[in-house]
């Protein structure tokens, strides 16, 4: 069988030893944040994204052998394994192919073939094949097929047991290998996707009019207009199908099953592969063709929404300030809740701004109050409903106050599902909903990665589409994306959820659980050897997870950076030989600058971890963030109905796809950049250009009140 190490290092260009020993790092219960960072001297300095591709690889691979051994014994109970089958299944390394191969001995549902050898007609298909070989111009099929005429097996003609025999040739040939992957393969390179709306739909009312009469190569075809073609046909709004030169493809059966010259037995297997093509092989393959054209898109679009979701969660955070947080709303009111500076909630007020006069001017002594009570720094206001009125309002508001907070409209999209999750209600069981929901849009603008990771990625809305893609690999890869960002900041052992915690390298929903609970009850962690006080938080656990737990003002000045416990040795012998104190480690870098790190070196600290710790000492519990920046929405440009075309205005990009990106101009739609109007030059990745929560400007191309669209340019805009 395979060998699967080798395999992956030759696919993923990468060397032997790396592959081996990631794979026994993972397999010893590693995780990748944690080899990546902190086991460099073994993988040769693998990243993540090698390291993730090798895992995702080398599951498929064995996936694939585990099945290769079933498959492999199924065909052998039937009896029919061949030296030659089993060379050809073992030397798989797709899915497509193995199962391809394992069709013809699948057990089956009753077919018009299964009834044909039912009636004892297996040995006339036999015959004619034999025919088709050996070019016999004497023999008659229609003398050979009488004699299989029988009243008890239900044959009572020439005619039926010639049809019967042709239903057992046209499934053998379905079921051929290497015929199904040339015609699958034609598909995909020379098929052509085809959609129409349906007649229910007149022109104009649907969001998929782009794809009424919808032609495109199936190669070419991109994720998102793939994406957009499956939801439109399951909310049954079109139809589609491949369209491609049939007669090709029958010329290409003739060519490879006909060997006979003989015209009779040509008229029939023309006739028996027609049958085989249409009945059997066409719908099969499209199928298949637009399955895999569909997993392609999942895989593409996933990747895409990992992008925006990375970007989302390693927004700049404005900061651990006193921060007055808004969830607007125009009958209901806004909400609003105070927080200090650790994130915690202090106090609630409801205020009505967007309602009568008098409400108006009571809703500006109480925002004025509280900015001057608790001196808030920072103003977080909800994009949602009456978003751009309530900021004017807070600026009316400021305009009295000597010393201003910073005013930021926050994307306030998953706040309602947190509001009422489970998690809400453990950390505030006494609060409504609407308070929570405010709570959620402050601590985001403060901390952005430590609000967001309390909500399932999918409700953040991390592209378009996220709904139709495969939802089991979604659910992974933006899991693990979390995973990667919380690692990649680290986190404040003494202030960090458990919701946090639980994203932490070797830190299970218990341990996190336990690990909060140690700290209500005993105080605040002194040290990192402290975690293992903690109940179920054991020796690999803390190897694990150590490293990216920070302690400030602790113990020991190492527990507030990214150098593992395992090396602080190393870390004081440098220290002594530089005659410096621990506690002053940035004067430890800039000397050992100057030092040669192979002095350092041992058989566990090689010179990639001495760099990684050198950059570390140089910036001791630096946050990896960029700086913030907001976007200043322009003054009465509220509603889609205010924009006019070639209005230049700032916005934030709330979401990137493959076809352009999403930004917020603070109309409460988001316009579309599309990827031809990104720059003044081509661009073929978005990603490239703008990632989500980047400040832009850009100028109104068109507006479309009706469908709600708003199209922009980011070209000769000058940023």
């Amino acid at each position: 069988m395979l060998n699967i190490p080798q395999l992956v290092a030759t696919e993923l260009g990468l060397k032997s030893h790396q592959v081996q020993n990631a794979l026994e790092l993972l397999a010893e219960g590693a995780t990748i944040p944690f080899i990546a960072r902190y086991r460099k001297e073994r993988t040769d300095e693998m990243n993540e994204v090698q390291l993730r591709d090798l895992a995702d690889r080398y599951t498929y691979l064995t996936e694939l052998e585990e099945r290769k051994s079933v498959i492999l014994n199924a065909i052998a109970e039937q009896g029919k394994l061949t030296d030659e089958l089993k060379a050809k299944i073992a030397s798989c390394l797709q899915k497509t192919e193995l199962e391809d191969l394992y069709l013809p001995y699948r057990p089956k549902r009753r077919t018009r073939a299964t009834l044909a050898r039912e009636k004892g007609l297996e040995p006339l298909a036999e015959f004619i094949k034999s025919l088709n070989v050996k070019n016999a111009a004497t023999a008659s099929l229609e003398e050979a097929a009488a004699k299989y005429i029988s009243e008890t097996k239900g044959v009572k003609t020439a005619q039926e047991a010639l049809k019967g025999a042709a239903d057992i040739l046209a499934e053998e040939i379905a079921e051929k290998a290497d015929l199904r992957a040339y015609i699958r393969d034609y598909l995909l390179e020379e098929g052509v996707f085809v959609s129409r709306i349906k007649n229910d739909y007149p022109e104009g009312t649907t969001k998929f009019e782009m794809y009424r009469d919808y032609q495109i190569k199936v190669k070419n075809i991109a994720p998102h207009n793939m994406l957009a073609l499956c939801r439109g046909e399951t909310e049954k709004v079109l139809s589609f199908e491949i369209a491609f030169n049939e007669d090709t493809v029958l010329y290409y059966l003739e060519s490879q099953e006909i060997k006979t010259k003989v015209q009779t037995i040509r008229d029939f297997y023309q006739s028996m592969l027609k049958d085989a093509f249409n009945r059997l092989i066409k719908i099969s393959l499209m199928g298949e063709v637009i399955s895999e054209k569909k997993d392609y898109a999942d895989i593409e679009s996933i990747k895409t929404f990992e992008a925006n979701l990375r970007e989302l969660l390693l927004s700049a955070p404005a900061g651990m300030k006193p921060t007055l947080a808004i969830d607007p709303g125009f009958r209901t009111g806004c909400k609003v809740a105070v927080l200090d500076q650790t994130g915690k909630f202090l106090e609630y007020q409801a205020v009505f701004p967007h309602q009568a006069a008098e409400q108006r001017l009571k809703a500006a002594q109480i925002i004025k109050n509280l900015i001057e009570k608790y001196k808030i720094e920072l103003i977080a206001i909800g994009n949602g409903t009456a978003s751009r009125e309530t900021e004017e309002f807070v600026s009316q508001v400021l305009q009295n106050i000597e010393r201003k907070p910073v005013k930021v409209i926050v994307n306030e999209s998953g706040a309602s599902i947190y509001s009422a999750s489970k998690v809400a209600l453990e950390e505030f069981p006494d609060l409504d909903v609407t308070v929570r929901g405010a709570i959620s849009i402050g601590r985001r603008l403060q901390d952005p990665l430590a609000e967001l990771v309390k909500i399932d990625p999918k409700s953040i809305g991390v592209g378009q589409y996220q709904h139709d893609v495969d939802q089991k690999l979604l659910k992974k890869k933006l899991e693990e994306t979390v995973e990667s960002c919380v690692n990649y900041v680290g986190v404040d052992l003494n202030t960090a959820s458990k919701e946090l915690l639980t994203s932490v390298s070797g830190v299970t929903p218990t341990v996190a659980n336990n690990i909060v609970t140690h700290r209500n009850q005993h105080g605040a962690f002194k040290n990192r050897r402290q975690l293992l006080k903690v109940p179920k938080l054991g020796p690999k656990a803390f190897e694990q997870a150590a490293g990216f737990l920070r302690i400030r003002g602790g113990d020991n000045p190492l527990d507030n950076t990214a150098v593992h416990p395992e090396s602080y040795s190393v870390v004081e012998a440098i220290a002594s030989d530089l005659n410096v104190p621990l506690n002053q480690v940035t004067q430890i870098a800039e000397k050992l600058k100057k030092t040669n790190l192979k002095k350092y070196v041992t058989d566990t600290v090689g010179e990639p971890t001495l760099r990684d710790i050198l950059s570390e000492l140089e910036k001791p519990g630096r946050d990896p963030r960029a700086e913030f920046k907001y976007a200043t929405f322009k003054e009465g440009i509220k509603e889609i109905t205010d924009l006019k075309e070639g209005m230049e205005l700032e916005g934030m990009i709330s979401n990137v796809a493959n076809f352009g990106a999403f930004v917020d101009i603070g109309v409460h739609q988001d316009g579309l950049v599309h990827i031809s109007q990104l720059a003044d030059r081509f661009v073929d990745d978005p990603k490239k250009i703008v990632k989500v929560g980047q400040v832009v400007k850009v100028r109104v191309l068109e507006v479309n009140e009706k469908l709600k669209r708003i199209s922009l340019s980011m070209k000769a805009v000058k940023q």
